[in-house]
């Protein structure tokens, strides 16, 4: 059975989006598009929350992604998705499915069914609910060397303790530690 991973950035005060949904202290360089890459094509089917869907819709399908980063906007834009939605009425990037709510027994079945493994980004009320069904199987958390004040805290809405394992580290040349971590079940 594959699994399903949650790949999110966040910094070092905890959040993993500023106020207004803004991301511009994202640390991207070109270390972190290799990693990228590698764990993007990792992935047979993307994962996303309603606000994680639009903001990645409304990039990877431009022209500026397929300058800037073209074999990210070629996995994006090519790999099947799934976004999780009670509000939006249609999902018009390129192969995506609209669910309205989670079925845990459904993504069992992806995991059993897929050649790859799949991938949640960013998408944080999503993994909260995710994790509420014991679906993700391995946390990788970005942590950027960056303090920002005020945003969303990572995780917000979880209303247990979930107990994590490290399973691995990794540190970028850019100040990034990617945190590899899976449940305690």
């Amino acid at each position: 059975m594959k699994k399903l991973f949650l790949f999110v950035m966040v910094s070092l005060d905890g959040y993993f989006e500023g106020e207004d949904h803004d991301l511009s202290w994202h640390n991207v360089d070109a270390e972190f598009n290799k990693y990228a890459i590698k764990h993007t094509s990792e992935a047979g089917i993307l994962l996303f929350g309603r606000k994680t869907y639009e903001l990645m819709a409304n990039y990877w399908p431009s022209a500026h992604a397929a300058t800037d980063d073209p074999v990210v906007a070629n996995l994006m834009n090519n790999t099947p998705k799934i976004v999780f939605s009670t509000t939006l009425k249609k999902a018009e990037w390129n192969n995506t499915r609209l669910v309205r709510e989670i079925n845990p027994d459904e993504i069992i079945r992806l995991k059993k069914e897929s050649s790859k493994d799949l991938a949640m980004y960013g998408s944080n009320t999503l993994a909260v609910n995710m994790m509420k069904f014991k679906l993700i199987d391995e946390f990788r958390i970005m942590v950027n060397p960056v303090a920002i004040g005020k945003g969303t805290s990572l995780f917000k809405g979880l209303e247990e303790k979930v107990p994590m394992e490290l399973i691995g580290t990794k540190k970028f040349k850019s100040g990034n530690v990617l945190l590899s971590y899976r449940p305690k079940l």
